[in-house]
């Protein structure tokens, strides 16, 4: 005959519906049982159902420990497409923003939300939003993999989940992120073309008149493609040299903020680059408003500048170059100018110097030939020193 567990351990025996014990006989049956902790945070049960007393017996231990600890919580109702709804809600009104504090671009937001609907809504959204395992965040990254999606696809497609976990965890609303520890493949993002300076001059040369200012502001200021679309006159100080970076464009938006605080900024206008800007001025007549726009209020074509000048690129017989590798040459023409790191981060709109690093530290002077030269002259200055100390 089996005993009932006591209430008071948490431990309930599960008889079915034929069971003599309901009747207060002898148990006939094989019984299941049901372990349960109480979760005070949250003013909820937490129930677990087993095949022995044994089993129940130690999940409710390991539970309660786990309670204490605050690396458990209570199931919530709600499924991964209403958590993600939320988000998305939450993303687009600003309430919530992104790791560096700033509001989500509209065309991050898309992306985010076509990545959920087309691939992980359909496979992931019915589960319960706190029950969401690892197992299962692997097994749907093995099945993208498996259809032949290229890495940087499947690592997208994941970037809104980790963003929701990452949020719903520090707010303590899950205890376990499911993303992490991941096993992706590994992204081998081809290297960044680069213009030389005098590929740089060649290309701005080989471009119809109204358009090198524009592709100039690209390579000897690194704007972002929206920055340029959204520039106004007013925002170019040509009697102080620099481009005031104050606004960007979005394909659906119209004029939003750049894309972080740091964002904002001002660029130094060298002379090569005043001398198109004070050209292109001049051929606009002085007009006010957009200084690369279709009108002073629209922005200009993306596509059809684009076409033009790549164009203009095949009849030169150059390599055509887009405006994100505008920027790199950007960044590669001021780090071989010598300008530091902490400045160029404050020109390119970076968050962090981290990010300039990473991005283009394989540009940076410092290689091991540098290196040993330049500790070589400071030992030698430092010798020198010493043997000058000793004979004062």
């Amino acid at each position: 005959m089996q005993r009932k567990p006591k209430p008071s351990e948490g431990i309930e025996a599960r008889h079915s519906r034929d069971c003599r014990s309901r009747d207060g006989g002898p148990c006939n049956c094989s019984p299941s049982y049901r372990a349960s902790v109480w979760s005070a945070r949250e003013g909820k049960r937490i129930r677990k159902v087993f095949g022995n007393p044994s089993a129940a017996k130690a999940w409710r231990q390991d539970a309660l420990v786990a309670l204490r600890q605050g690396t458990m919580r209570a199931p919530s109702p709600i499924t991964l497409r209403q958590a993600a709804e939320a988000w998305l809600e939450g993303a687009r009104s600003g309430a919530i923003r992104n790791r560096s504090g700033d509001r989500y671009k509209p065309s991050a937001l898309r992306g985010y939300e076509q990545a959920l609907r087309q691939r992980i809504l359909p496979s992931l959204g019915g589960v319960r939003f706190t029950e969401l395992r690892q197992a299962d965040v692997q097994d749907f990254a093995d099945r993208l993999i498996a259809t032949g999606l290229d890495p940087s696809t499947i690592r997208n497609a994941l970037m809104p989940v980790r963003a929701i976990y990452r949020r719903a965890l520090s707010r303590g609303e899950v205890a376990i992120n499911p993303t992490t520890a991941l096993e992706l493949p590994a992204v081998r993002g081809k290297r960044d073309r680069i213009a030389s300076p005098e590929e740089a001059a060649a290309l701005l040369a080989a471009l119809p008149a109204k358009d090198r200012a524009l592709w100039a502001t690209a390579a000897y200021a690194g704007l972002r493609l929206g920055e340029l679309r959204a520039l106004r006159w007013q925002d170019v100080d040509l009697a102080g040299g620099v481009i005031r970076v104050a606004r960007s464009w979005d394909a659906r938006e119209g004029v939003i903020e750049p894309k972080s605080a740091a964002g904002t900024r001002s660029v130094p206008i060298p002379a090569v680059l005043r001398d198109f800007l004070v050209e292109h001025r001049m051929r606009q007549g002085g007009a006010e408003g957009l200084a690369f726009g279709r009108s002073a209020s629209r922005p200009f074509n993306e596509s059809t500048v684009w076409v033009r000048a790549r164009r203009a690129w095949q009849l030169a017989e150059l390599a055509p170059i887009g405006t994100h590798e505008c920027r790199h040459t950007f960044a590669s023409l001021m780090i071989a100018a010598g300008v530091n790191a902490k400045a160029l981060a404050s020109y390119m709109g970076h968050a962090s110097v981290t990010i300039t690093l990473d991005r283009y530290g394989h540009l940076m002077p410092g290689n091991e030939d540098e290196a040993a030269a330049l500790l070589d002259a400071y030992l030698e200055r430092a010798d020198t020193a010493a043997r000058l100390a000793a004979l004062a």
